[in-house]
């Protein structure tokens, strides 16, 4: 039985970029996903301008621009009684865009294999034990072994449960996500309406499809359901994508040879647009400390390199999430800021460039 350096749990974007890295790096990379790619995930589908940077070291920037997307133009905050703010995005070569998750997904995990991960897909991990290295057992009989583990695997990580270490989940809140038939004239441009029963995120995803995402509690989605289908006109039955929970504690990220990356690490709000930066990155400084590892330097200071980096990932920058879930907890809240934006917009503004901006360069470079 073959000994891999890593075996990556997840074949997600912070998966596959975590063995993209790897397999860059060298090291014999395993990847397993109970999926068959291409598969659709609840997203918002947006790409914000901090990915690219990352997608470049990966070499993959141009690809995701040769793939089926909108570049987005500006969002538009609405108030439950219809009042509504614009805020431009950046434009240029490296702005804002939105592009299915199918795709996007599908690309990451088959340059992951080209550069030589060995990537099984429609893979579900059942048992997990550790001696000298991971012992790793499947639905379907296979067994691997690793040197290293990584939970790339979502908020309801396998991995975690398995390991004694995921928390117990919060059903507070339920999103629900399709793509439907754009509407005339809707434009490349994200919407966030805020609704008495939640909210409400659109966003063009190409000429012909729009992303549509409610998020609500439990006892209010079926009534977002109902305006959703009055609104867009869509069929009683319409087939949604659910995710749940929303709000989760984090997952310490690392530990001697067992590494959390993306949503398994830390839960984040799927329609801010942060997601995936943070997916990719947290893959990216997962995959530069096991090459350190393996290559048998100091462990602790890789870990502590790890954790510091993966911490500074984040700073400054938590309390957008926390902004969404009041939002949809208390949707008046989110319309009196609609309100107040439309005498003086600099929180809406702040907002939007916070989530927009290139801002993790400066710490990339300091990292790196």
């Amino acid at each position: 039985m073959q000994l891999f350096d890593v075996a990556i749990v997840g074949g997600g974007p912070a998966g596959s970029s975590c063995a993209a890295f790897c397999a860059m790096a060298g090291l014999q990379s395993l990847v397993i996903d109970r999926e068959k790619f291409p598969r659709e995930k609840v997203c918002g589908d947006c790409l914000n301008p901090s990915c690219w940077p990352v997608l470049e070291r990966l070499e993959l920037a141009d690809r995701v621009q040769d793939l089926t997307h909108s570049k987005l133009r500006s969002v538009a905050f609405i108030a439950i009684d219809g009042r509504e703010v614009i805020v431009d995005l950046p434009s240029g070569a490296h702005c804002e865009i939105s592009v299915k998750r199918s795709l996007f997904d599908d690309l990451l995990l088959r340059h992951a294999r080209e550069l030589g991960a060995d990537v099984h897909e429609q893979t579900t991990v059942t048992g997990l034990s550790r001696n000298d290295h991971w012992n790793i057992e499947t639905a379907s009989g296979e067994f691997f072994q690793a040197r290293i583990l990584i939970g790339a695997d979502g908020r309801n990580s396998t991995v975690a449960h398995l390991c004694n270490l995921l928390p117990r989940p919060t059903r507070e809140r339920v999103a629900l996500q399709a793509h439907i038939p754009r509407p005339r004239d809707f434009g490349n441009r994200i919407v966030l309406q805020f609704l008495r029963e939640g909210y409400s995120g659109q966003a063009s995803v190409n000429e012909t499809q729009l992303n549509l995402c409610l998020v609500g509690t439990p006892p209010t989605i079926s009534t977002l359901r109902k305006w959703a289908e009055r609104q867009f006109q869509l069929p009683a039955d319409q087939r949604w994508r659910t995710i749940t929970p929303l709000t989760r504690s984090p997952v310490p990220s690392a530990h001697e040879n067992l590494f959390f990356v993306g949503d398994a690490a830390r839960v984040v709000e799927p329609f801010t647009g942060e997601g995936i930066y943070y997916a990719l990155r947290s893959g990216e400084l997962a995959a530069k400390a096991v090459a350190k590892i393996v290559r048998g330097k100091n462990r602790q200071l890789a870990l502590g390199n790890f954790t510091r980096a993966y911490s500074g990932m984040y700073r400054g920058r938590l309390w957008i999430n926390r902004f969404a879930r009041e939002a949809v907890l208390r949707p008046r809240l989110g319309s009196f800021l609609v309100h107040t934006a439309r005498i003086n917009p600099s929180i809406l503004k702040l907002l939007t460039a916070k989530i927009v901006s290139s801002t993790n360069r400066h710490s990339e470079r300091s990292e790196a």
